[in-house]
């Protein structure tokens, strides 16, 4: 796979607390991933939903229904 162009400085961009993850800062690694488990990257969450681990579309809806 080549040098993804978005890669972010995982330190201070990425949003995702699982410290074990191996494409923590590598949003096309990232995105692509969740996407082939028909899951949402931590970025589409707040933090204290992201906190969860729940990448579920249904996780992401229920969220935005909650919004006021």
């Amino acid at each position: 796979m080549t040098i993804c162009a978005n890669q972010t400085n995982p330190v201070v961009d990425c949003p995702c607390t699982y410290q074990g993850c191996p494409r923590h800062g590598q949003c096309c690694r990232c995105v692509k991933h969740h996407q082939e488990n028909d899951q949402l990257p931590a970025c589409y969450f707040s933090v204290e939903q992201e906190k969860v681990y729940d990448r579920s579309v249904a996780f992401f809806m229920a969220c935005r229904a909650k919004r006021p």
